[in-house]
């Protein structure tokens, strides 16, 4: 990989340690103490670099690396090349992000713009605002009355952390981010552009106008969730907007009021999540997705992308297409209407000719 001024290298590894670390034997003749100066992808890799190999696109790439050793499934392991040490895991990818992060511990999550250390000057923290030791606050940053942070929080450049908001321990608010009417837990992550907290969409419509329904709810956001840049939480109407821990959440997601997320949940960009939702733990939402409101969508469930879903997903299903069902009668469908669009050209074209 090229050297970079913005991520720069910690320390570096041996193929002993990454070894240990993917739980698995060296081959025979390995010599576990050379040094692996960085990582790299298959096609760039040189003698010297890691790289990793889970996806059939890359067959051909790892089959011409040059890279010191490469992580690989098992699937793939007899492509790797002789002059390339194969560790072989299940969990190649995997093994790879806990090398990354130790080697560029920097890049783990948004850092200060300032290289802050305390409160800096040109930010505006409210007297009555509780802040532990150690938080981080950015020039241009905005701390509310009776706010509350815990230590090792960054609060990043020209963000905005509203009056009796409370923020957990080691959490990185990045920049340009606002936060109201909401309490988080520790380790939570805000990129850029998050807004969290503001009014739920809420009117009484009418003939005589719409009348703003009073947005009186929060919302909680547990330990460990990530919130990628630009997406958005609305507060709760009457009850709470939550978020379970471990939830990581693209950029560009609408969360609407009232909706609950459960733990460990995974939302890829560009979804829409309606108000009064219900997901529960474990649910992937592939990019896209429109999600109709007061709907629930049950444990492990699976949801491709740039599907709509307009009632309930029960526990452990994989739905998808507009409206989503079950994926195979949604394959059957698709294949069904192939057949007789093939038909139909078919049809015409004897038509023509006679």
């Amino acid at each position: 990989m090229a050297e970079s001024n913005f991520f720069p290298q910690s320390r570096t590894l041996n193929l002993r340690q990454v070894a240990e670390m993917a739980q698995v034997a060296l081959p025979d003749g390995t010599d576990g103490e050379f040094l692996l100066r960085g990582v790299a992808p298959l096609e760039n890799a040189g003698p010297s670099d890691l790289a990793y190999m889970d996806n059939p696109a890359y067959v051909g790439a790892l089959a011409a690396t040059k890279a010191a050793a490469c992580l690989v499934t098992p699937r793939y392991a007899s492509k790797v090349p002789a002059g390339t040490v194969a560790l072989v895991t299940p969990q190649a990818y995997r093994v790879f992000a806990q090398v990354l992060a130790i080697l560029f511990p920097t890049a783990m999550r948004p850092e200060s713009s300032f290289s802050a250390a305390g409160i800096s000057p040109g930010s505006f923290v409210h007297p009555s605002a509780r802040l532990e030791h150690g938080v981080r606050v950015d020039p241009g940053a905005v701390v509310g009355p009776h706010a509350e942070i815990g230590s090792g929080t960054l609060i990043g450049a020209h963000s905005v952390i509203g009056p009796n908001v409370r923020i957990g321990r080691d959490c990185s608010v990045a920049a340009s981010v606002t936060v109201t009417h909401a309490y988080l837990g520790n380790r939570v992550i805000l990129h850029p552009g998050v807004r969290i907290g503001q009014d739920g969409f809420g009117f009484a419509m009418g003939p005589q106008g719409h009348l703003k329904v009073p947005q009186v709810g929060r919302v909680i956001i547990q330990d460990d969730v990530e919130i990628g840049a630009n997406t958005t939480v609305d507060r709760g109407a009457s009850r709470d907007t939550v978020i379970g821990e471990g939830t990581k959440i693209d950029n560009l997601v609408q969360i609407a009021h009232n909706v609950v997320i459960g733990r460990h949940c995974v939302i890829v960009a560009q979804v829409g999540i309606a108000g009064s939702t219900t997901i529960e733990d474990y649910v992937a939402i592939g990019g896209q997705v429109a999600v109709k409101g007061h709907v629930r969508i049950g444990m492990g469930a699976q949801i491709a992308a740039t599907s709509g879903v307009n009632g309930d997903v029960p526990a452990g299903a994989r739905w998808g297409g507009i409206p989503a069902r079950p994926m195979r009668e949604w394959f059957r469908e698709i294949t069904a209407l192939k057949k007789l669009a093939s038909g139909g050209d078919s049809a015409k074209d004897d038509d023509a000719s006679s």
